[in-house]
């Protein structure tokens, strides 16, 4: 809930909206509006959905989150499971061979997803999910990002070295997952593998977004 608040609150300044006209957009009260903000009620899944829509961000979703989380040593009960519930974003699973493709048949522009994961991260474009294929970014030893983990990709965080990119390179069929590193003033695509080449980027290379994230589905 506080994120979406957040979320709320930056958006309306952004866009130099009251609250008055975001109630107008969905059908609600100013009050309504103001409650939700201040955390004085909180509204259902529709209309913090609808509320994300009115304000131009269509392509995040807020879902449900069931944790179970294991009962400390405080609780009454300690044989008891608890639940936690929590708002969180939902990004699209994308395919190697077709992120990055324009599809003018799709509303948003991309290839259709049949499938969709969960995040806390906040994305203020199209962000969405790969899973990681290869042995290409596992390292001996340190950060290490092996095959079958899933990682968030988002187009809108600052290309810089030292980032973990997705990146389509001249002539490859498919995207590319590398650490884009920068030695002598030229930069290259460095995998985490070391018996792996790294790959010079240049002005013929296209990231696709910076990967922020990194989680293993069981």
């Amino acid at each position: 809930m506080d994120k979406w608040i957040a979320l709320v609150r930056t958006k309306l300044r952004e866009l130099k909206l009251t609250q008055e006209k975001l109630a107008e957009r969905v059908g609600a009260s100013q009050g309504g509006v103001g409650h939700w903000l201040n955390k004085r009620r909180q509204p259902d899944l529709e209309t913090m959905n609808k509320v994300l829509h009115a304000l131009g961000l269509g392509h995040l979703e807020v879902a449900l989150v069931v944790r179970e989380r294991k009962a400390s040593n405080d609780d009454l009960n300690p044989e008891e499971n608890t639940y936690v519930i929590t708002s969180a974003f939902r990004y699209p699973v994308r395919d190697w061979e077709k992120v990055g493709e324009i599809n003018e048949a799709t509303p948003d522009g991309y290839p259709a997803a049949t499938a969709f994961e969960m995040s806390d991260h906040y994305a203020k474009g199209d962000a969405f999910w790969l899973q990681v294929t290869g042995d290409a970014m596992t390292a001996p030893m340190g950060l290490s990002i092996p095959q079958g983990m899933l990682i968030l990709v988002d187009p809108d965080i600052e290309v810089e070295p030292g980032k973990m990119v997705v990146v389509r390179t001249p002539g490859a069929e498919s995207a590319m997952f590398r650490q884009l590193i920068e030695d002598s003033g030229q930069r290259y695509l460095k995998p985490l593998n070391p018996t792996y080449p790294k790959v010079l980027f240049d002005e013929g290379c296209r990231v696709l977004g910076v990967v922020v994230q990194a989680t293993t589905k069981f």
